[in-house]
């Protein structure tokens, strides 16, 4: 069976950035840059414009990777959105994309799986490509979190910020290149660690919810810290045994920008140096599903990456949902 790999790359960030000492002078919010420092490593976040959309963002990120992969608009067959924060309900975010950029031919979907999201999608179109079903597929990681976090909580409203990610895959012919493996977990019994609780068919907007302030992102940062760690480990772990290869293998780590000390404590766990993981959570801090393209765009747009380059992608996220990717450049 042919293998899939990736073609194109893009990215999208808003124009206004926000720092940490802007968090405090004009938001509000009872920290410090050096508390956020600290605790995790961001500087700063972008923050869409009021009249942005995700799939704004999402389309945005979406042309210059379609440019890069050679393929026109019109030609794409298949569009797969990650996001937790959709235009609206439905339709999905996915389709929206397919308008704005036109791309009438694509089959469009979103898939929810938290700051995993992008792995997963890729994860899904890797499946459709092998088997012949679509000739390429665009994935896109794309977040509008500062629309979606409590303001007045500053353990969560610190982390995140808005962007988009693309890649654009296409059928590998050449045996040793592409997607060698991808590996995806999930355990819902920590569902609650990380989530936004009210809104959904369990408790629907209320008045009760507004008070709580349910409808914005809650996260027991603690046990998400571990959680995390002992994951990207492991699932990491498994990618590499999976294909016969070893930590010194690895050329570069895409890696979601959760956390500065979770990457540290897990790149520390593999034996790999942390110079091997691209990092940019000090610039655009947590960007959720956006956070695996957006790093993967950055790092093939600097040329860091060279054919045969083994990359190893990994990411984390509420449900709490994790995964792998190895990929030979």
């Amino acid at each position: 069976m042919q293998r899939s790999r990736i073609i194109g790359t893009g990215a999208y960030l808003p124009e206004r950035r926000i720092s940490n000492a802007q968090l405090v002078s004009e938001f509000g919010v009872d920290t410090s840059d050096e508390w956020i420092r600290e605790r995790t490593g961001i500087g700063a976040r972008y923050m869409a414009a009021p009249d942005e959309a995700t799939s704004d963002m999402a389309a945005k990120s979406a042309l210059p990777a379609l440019k890069m992969a050679g393929i026109a608009p019109a030609d794409v067959e298949l569009i797969i959105v990650g996001t937790i924060s959709p235009d609206m309900q439905f339709p999905s975010s996915a389709a929206l994309v397919q308008a704005k950029i036109g791309a009438p031919k694509a089959a469009c979907f979103d898939v929810s799986a938290a700051c995993a999201g992008s792995l997963y999608a890729l994860s899904i179109a890797d499946n459709f490509l092998k088997t012949g079903m679509y000739k390429n597929a665009l994935i896109i990681g794309a977040e509008l979190l500062t629309r979606i976090v409590d303001w007045k909580d500053r353990a969560t409203c610190v982390l995140f910020g808005d962007a988009a990610g693309s890649m654009v895959m296409a059928p590998e012919t050449r045996p040793d290149r592409g997607i060698l493996s991808m590996h995806l977990h999930t355990d819902g019994t920590q569902g609650e660690l990380l989530s936004i609780p009210g809104g959904g068919s369990k408790k629907p907007i209320s008045q009760e919810v507004l008070d709580n302030r349910e409808m914005f992102v809650k996260m027991k940062g603690g046990e998400v810290f571990k959680t995390a760690v002992r994951s990207l480990e492991a699932v990491s772990r498994e990618a590499l045994e999976k294909n016969g290869l070893r930590m010194t293998d690895v050329k570069h780590v895409i890696a979601h920008q959760a956390n500065l000390r979770i990457l540290e404590a897990v790149m520390k766990r593999l034996e790999i140096p942390i110079n091997k993981c691209h990092l940019n959570i000090e610039r655009v801090g947590n960007t959720s599903s956006a956070s695996v393209p957006l790093t993967l765009d950055q790092a093939n747009r600097q040329g860091a990456l060279k054919d045969g380059d083994l990359i190893l992608m990994m990411a984390i996220g509420g449900g709490m949902s994790w995964g792998s990717a190895l990929v030979r450049w």
